[in-house]
C-alpha cells in the first residue's frame, strides 16, 4: 500500500496518540501499585507505640517510641527474661510459697496467681503464674529465689539489679526497673521501643518463654504443704491469643499511671511482627491499637 505525505502524517499521529494513551495507562497502573504498597499509617489511642520486624529489627512504626512511660505488668517480661537467663537453670526446682508473697498481694491490691502459702511450686509453674494471670506473688517468689543475699530484701534488691543489668546489656538507655512486677516507687519506666527490644530478645533466646507467652490457659499440679496435691488453673490476660491470626504473645500491663499497655507479637507467612503500645485508655482500645499496628506491620 502506498501513502501520500498526508497519509504518513495521519498514521504518525495515530501511533503517537496510541503510545501516549498506553503510557498514561501504564503510569496509572504503576501509581496504583505504589499506592497498594504503602498502606496508610494507622492512628492509635495509646500515647506511645512501636512496631518492628522481629527478624530484621527494621522499624515499621513509631509514635513517641522513645518517651519514657510507666509500664505496669509488662515489666514482668524482664522478670521472666532474667530468670530464664540464669546459668544451670532447673525449671523443675521447687519453691515454697511464703506468707510474705501473699501479704504483698494484699497490701498492694495486686494481680495474683493465687499461690497458697506452704505449697511447693516449680520454677516453670511460677513463670506460668507470672506471665498468664500476671501474678505479682509469682514475681515476688522468683525474685526471692533468684536474687542473692542473706535476707529477702537483699535478694529482691539483687534481682532488680539483674533486671537493670540485662537492660543495659541490650543497650537500652530509656529503661529502669525499681520493682520485679511493675508496682514500683515511681522510677519504673521504659519506652515502646525498649520494651519491644526486651520482648524480642526473650522470644529469640528462650523456647520456654515462647511456649509460655503463647499459652491461652493451663492447669498445673502443685504439691501442698501436707504432701498432697492441688491443681492451679491460670488463664492468659492477653485477649488477642486465639482471636488474632498468628498471635504468639506477649504480655499485658495496667496500672494507675501506666493505664493500659500491651507488648504483642504475631507470625504470618514466616514473618514475625513485634511491638508495644503504652498508656492506652482501656483494655479494649489497647487490643484495637495492637491489631491496627500488627495489620500495618504485616503490610509493610
Amino acid at each position: 500500500m502506498k501513502y501520500g505525505i498526508t497519509g504518513i502524517r495521519r498514521a504518525s499521529v495515530a501511533v503517537t496518540v496510541s503510545l501516549t494513551a498506553g503510557a498514561v495507562l501504564a503510569s496509572g497502573a504503576f501509581a496504583s501499585a505504589a499506592t497498594a504498597a504503602a498502606p496508610p499509617t494507622p492512628t492509635i489511642t495509646a500515647k506511645g507505640g512501636f512496631v518492628m520486624n522481629n527478624g530484621t529489627a527494621k522499624t515499621l512504626y513509631g509514635k513517641a517510641a522513645d518517651t519514657r512511660r510507666s509500664t505496669g505488668s509488662t515489666t514482668k517480661i524482664m522478670t521472666a527474661k532474667v530468670v530464664l537467663a540464669q546459668k544451670n537453670l532447673n525449671l523443675d526446682a521447687k519453691v515454697t510459697v511464703q506468707k510474705a508473697y501473699s501479704d504483698y498481694i494484699v497490701s498492694k491490691n495486686a494481680s495474683s496467681a493465687r499461690l497458697i502459702v506452704g505449697d511447693k511450686v516449680t520454677v516453670r509453674q511460677l513463670l506460668y503464674g507470672l506471665m498468664l494471670p500476671s501474678g505479682c506473688d509469682a514475681a515476688y517468689a522468683l525474685a526471692d529465689k533468684f536474687g542473692s543475699g542473706s535476707t529477702r530484701a537483699a535478694r529482691v534488691k539483687s534481682f532488680i539489679g539483674k533486671m537493670n543489668s540485662s537492660a543495659k546489656s541490650l543497650g537500652l538507655k530509656n529503661t529502669h526497673f525499681d520493682s520485679f512486677d511493675g508496682i514500683g516507687g515511681g522510677s519504673n519506666y521504659s519506652t515502646p521501643r525498649d520494651l519491644t527490644k526486651i520482648a524480642s530478645s526473650a522470644m529469640k533466646n528462650s523456647t520456654t518463654f515462647r511456649a509460655i507467652v503463647k499459652t491461652r490457659s493451663t492447669k498445673q499440679k502443685v504439691t501442698t504443704k501436707s504432701g498432697g496435691y492441688r491443681y492451679m488453673s491460670w488463664a492468659n490476660t492477653n485477649a488477642m491469643l486465639g482471636s488474632y491470626t498468628g498471635m504468639i504473645g506477649v504480655k499485658t500491663g495496667s496500672g494507675p499511671t501506666a493505664k493500659y499497655c500491651l507488648v504483642f507479637a504475631a507470625t504470618r507467612n514466616g514473618k514475625t511482627v513485634i511491638g508495644t503500645v503504652l498508656t492506652s485508655t482501656s483494655a479494649t482500645t489497647r487490643t484495637a491499637d495492637a491489631k491496627k499496628l500488627l495489620d500495618y506491620g504485616f503490610k509493610k
